[in-house]
């Protein structure tokens, strides 16, 4: 391991480590990562890198139930069924350490475009675009004034109202494999309309991910639209 790569990793355990930090204190840190407390707040408040065998197992320890664990403590829901995430797609740094997790959990192969919906599911699809390196295009519900010709996918819903999400064609090519991701998936109405774009683009859908799934329904109806994965970081009840 060279100089940079060591400084990037130990930069990285550190941005983990804060990110954690924010719904721990530091007893409860120290007892999920096995390193003193004191040493901890070293790392936290900047004043020490910790070393390159202490960075490497605090990174390679953030998993799945880690990461869940740290989205349900930032996510409220209330009597209604409505989900406030804002304490998560707000938070790029949480998001940037959910990439790696999800690449590794589902095997979504190596994608060309990551493609969302506009506006909330933004910030996952620019954190996983970065991880991938793949390009980042949302669909929006209204057309872009200087674009000329787009990608248009309609779908009327139960309560008769009709929902068009537009993508200008020139982000999306034929042959091109494309991830799916949004920050919730309740009814599974959005992704349809973000697998019928890649489809009418003759594009190849390498998979579905989803920070929040609010119940089974929209799970479910994205996995009779596509063979590819269909993955979600947390669940709650409808």
């Amino acid at each position: 391991m060279n100089r940079a790569e060591k400084a990037t990793l130990q930069l990285q355990a550190v941005s983990v480590l804060r990110t954690l930090k924010e719904t721990r204190t530091y007893d409860e840190l120290a007892a999920e990562t096995d390193l003193p407390a004191g040493d901890l707040n070293r790392y936290v408040n900047g004043h020490v890198l910790p070393s390159a065998d202490r960075a490497r197992e605090v990174v390679e320890g953030v998993g799945t139930e880690t990461l869940r664990d740290e989205l349900e403590a930032r996510v409220s829901v209330d009597d209604e069924g409505y989900v406030d995430n804002s304490g998560v797609v707000f938070d790029q740094s949480f998001l940037d350490l959910v990439a790696p997790v999800a690449a590794e959990s589902y095997d979504f192969g190596q994608p060309d475009v990551v493609l969302t919906a506009a506006t909330d599911g933004i910030t996952l699809a620019a954190a996983l675009a970065s991880y991938f390196d793949a390009r980042c295009a949302y669909a929006k519900k209204s057309k872009e004034t200087a674009v000329d010709e787009f990608i248009e996918a309609r779908q009327r819903l139960d309560s008769g109202i009709e929902l068009t999400y537009y993508l200008p064609e020139s982000a999306l090519s034929a042959g091109e494999s494309v991830l799916v991701v949004d920050d919730l998936i309740r009814s599974g109405e959005t992704q349809e309309l973000l697998l019928d774009i890649a489809t009418t683009a003759d594009a190849d859908v390498a998979g579905v991910f989803t920070l929040i799934a609010v119940g089974d329904e929209g799970v479910g109806r994205a996995r009779e639209r596509t063979d590819a994965p269909v993955g979600t970081l947390a669940e709650f009840e409808k």
